[in-house]
């Protein structure tokens, strides 16, 4: 199987979550009222056992399905750094974390459910067939069940499919798009969408036309599965409950891409 089964005109929400030291815990929670995914920090880039343990119970009173959110070991940089790690430091590092979160959730009786990749790790295997591969070792490594969770259109989709992995491709609702349908640079201008009805009619063009206006005014073909916000953007609470409430408004279903 290459990717997951979906109904017609229905959408997963997925935000990034877990990526502080304690202090995020009850917007976390806000968000995850409103999203039916938890890509939850390992611990590399942010986050920490007690609040991987924190974001999984949340996610568990709310029926929302887990997953790791493994990112480049660079807490100064919040994992948004490149960092020319060689294919077997890279593996290992993501083994590691992905083994982390997984048993963190058998503690608590939850199932780590997919893998992620976090900031300029997510970039460089969207890109980088090395890397991508990379990736898809360590998830193998933890469990060849887990479904990986990549840009759509990136190498990682790829790379993932032709080792045999389950896929779900993911588009945001609060990053401008290049052209070719990469993400513009964080250090871009615009590359940010922090208004919940500019982030909200991203989020509509893409679960009904399939397809985002890049930040040159052309239009891209975007298939995806999964729609995300991230869970450090100062607005993500207002631009996920607007998103979702439209969405639904407009008889888009929102439920998770793995049920």
């Amino acid at each position: 199987m290459t990717s997951p089964l979906t109904p017609f005109r229905s959408i997963d929400l997925n935000a990034d979550l877990g990526e502080h030291a304690g202090d995020g815990a009850a917007a976390d929670a806000a968000i995850m009222s409103f999203v039916t995914s938890a890509s939850i920090a390992c611990g590399a880039h942010a986050g920490s056992p007690e609040v991987m343990r924190a974001t999984v119970m949340a996610a568990m009173e709310r029926g929302v399905v887990i997953g790791a959110h493994p990112g480049y070991p660079d807490r100064d940089g919040f994992g948004r750094r490149d960092m020319d790690l060689t294919p077997e430091a890279l593996i290992e590092s993501v083994t590691s974390q992905i083994r982390r979160l997984d048993d963190c959730c058998t503690g608590a009786g939850a199932r780590m459910r997919y893998v992620k990749p976090h900031g300029a790790l997510y970039n460089r295997a969207g890109r980088d067939a090395i890397i991508a591969q990379a990736i898809v070792e360590a998830v193998r490594a933890v469990n060849g069940e887990l479904v990986v969770l990549a840009l759509s259109g990136g190498r990682l989709v790829n790379e993932a499919r032709r080792a045999g992995l389950t896929v779900a491709r993911e588009a945001f609702i609060d990053r401008a798009y290049m052209p070719d349908g990469t993400l513009v640079a964080r250090d871009r201008p615009g590359a940010l969408i922090d208004d919940p009805r500019a982030a909200t009619h991203q989020a509509l063009g893409i679960a009904q036309d399939g397809s985002v206006e890049a930040i040159d005014g052309s239009r891209v073909t975007v298939d995806a599965e999964s729609l995300c916000v991230h869970g450090d953007n100062p607005s993500a609470l207002s631009i996920v409950t607007a998103a979702r409430n439209r969405l639904e408004l407009e008889g888009v279903t929102i439920q998770p891409f793995l049920r």
